[in-house]
């Protein structure tokens, strides 16, 4: 489906085009860049960090003056890192409706927002987005770390995820089940891996083998949901330090818009990187650009010192979207690679608590890893930085694999 402003233009330039008149339609010819993927996805992603720039103060005094400042936890929760963080308190939190609200604006004026893979990540990310605001409400409202609980939270995460990934499972535009091979090979429906060589949407695939590893079939549901909580929970983890969760979601993001746009052509994806290849996931990166520009207009706000926090509605909603952006472009083990800080902060968790209920011995200082270093003497602004820095290198490092073999 194409954007209702080219679509309504193209209507009127084909009718002056068979009247032999020359009207508006010809006059504004220059929409007609809005059938070009990369025009429409630079498009979305200016579109919504002008929006985020525009709108943030407002955002900034309306939850100011709703007084929904961040809870902080106490010196007996977190000890010397209370100390750290005490100038944080009542910073308004729950920002991330400035994310969501400027990345779903800007899908719809600019993307084709009923193409399966777009549709699937724009909800996923608007359902997470508001399990977390009704978290952050919570806390607010209890003014108290705490929020829903873990088990409540936990439950609604799978219950969203499951539906996003039986949705990718059962869609034939994703799943590719039932299309001919000779439609597949012509990028027409369904996923291709090299040449005349198609893989089913359950198949698990990595750079480095340019031949599906194994096929889940149905069982790739449940795999599937565990990618987009795990990650879900691994950027609400990274979200600690101002700016540390937007700044890695900008790396991140633009490598998965662009892992989308070569997915979505035939001969870069099947004849040059021979990854899975299908007709219509280019227009994902239209939305995983306009992600990008969300982000990097919060970073504008939420830099150290942060004017407002994402809170879980935004870092719920960031990681449920590339979790499922993961998914759809067949890409979902790299992104252990391209999202290394999330996996990083996500583990050192995991660690900590197992070591601890093992072993009654704690690995670092204190997790999530970005406050381990805090604790070391890093400052806030060197740890933020630093975990920048290895972001873009993950990033990079994710894409270059894919034409090593």
């Amino acid at each position: 489906m194409l954007p209702a402003i080219y679509d309504f233009w193209f209507a009127a330039f084909e009718a002056e085009k068979a009247s032999g008149q020359t009207g508006w339609a010809h006059t504004f010819s220059f929409l007609n860049l809005f059938q070009y993927i990369t025009f429409r996805a630079a498009s979305a992603g200016l579109l919504a960090f002008i929006l985020s720039l525009l709108f943030g103060p407002r955002v900034i005094r309306r939850l100011i003056s709703l007084k929904v400042g961040q809870p902080i936890r106490t010196a007996a929760e977190v000890h010397k890192l209370a100390e750290l963080h005490g100038g944080k308190i009542g910073t308004p939190t729950m920002g991330g409706v400035l994310i969501l609200a400027t990345v779903l604006v800007s899908t719809l004026i600019c993307a084709r927002p009923f193409n399966p893979f777009v549709a699937v990540c724009a909800c996923t990310m608007a359902a997470c987005g508001l399990l977390g605001f009704c978290d952050d409400y919570r806390k607010v409202k209890e003014k108290s770390s705490d929020g829903i609980s873990s088990r409540t939270k936990l439950g609604w995460q799978v219950v969203i995820a499951l539906i996003a990934s039986a949705f990718v499972f059962f869609k034939p535009e994703i799943s590719g089940f039932g299309a001919s091979e000779a439609s597949i090979a012509a990028g027409e429906a369904g996923f291709t891996l090299g040449k005349n060589n198609p893989i089913g949407i359950g198949a698990i695939c990595f750079p480095l083998f340019k031949l599906e590893l194994f096929d889940l079939g149905w069982m790739v549901i449940p795999f599937f949901a565990l990618i987009i909580v795990g990650c879900s929970n691994a950027v609400n983890l990274t979200d600690g330090l101002d700016g540390l969760a937007a700044g890695c979601t900008i790396s991140t993001t633009l490598a998965y818009a662009l892992l989308a746009y070569l997915a979505g052509h035939y001969f870069m994806s099947v004849e040059y990187l021979v990854i899975p290849h299908n007709l219509y996931i280019g227009e994902l990166s239209v939305f995983l650009m306009a992600l990008a520009g969300a982000a990097f207009g919060f970073l504008w706000f939420n830099c150290h010192p942060a004017k407002v926090f994402m809170g879980d509605t935004g870092s719920l909603a960031i990681g449920g979207a590339l979790g499922t952006a993961a998914i759809c472009t067949k890409q979902e083990l790299l992104l252990v690679i391209i999202g290394g800080i999330f996996v990083m902060e996500a583990m050192s968790v995991i660690l900590q608590v197992g070591s601890f209920k093992l072993r009654k011995k704690r690995i670092f200082k204190m997790s999530p890893i970005h406050h381990h270093f805090e604790l070391l003497g890093w400052h806030e602004s060197q740890v933020i930085v630093r975990f920048w820095i290895l972001s873009i290198m993950f990033a990079l490092f994710g894409l270059a694999i894919l034409k090593i073999v």
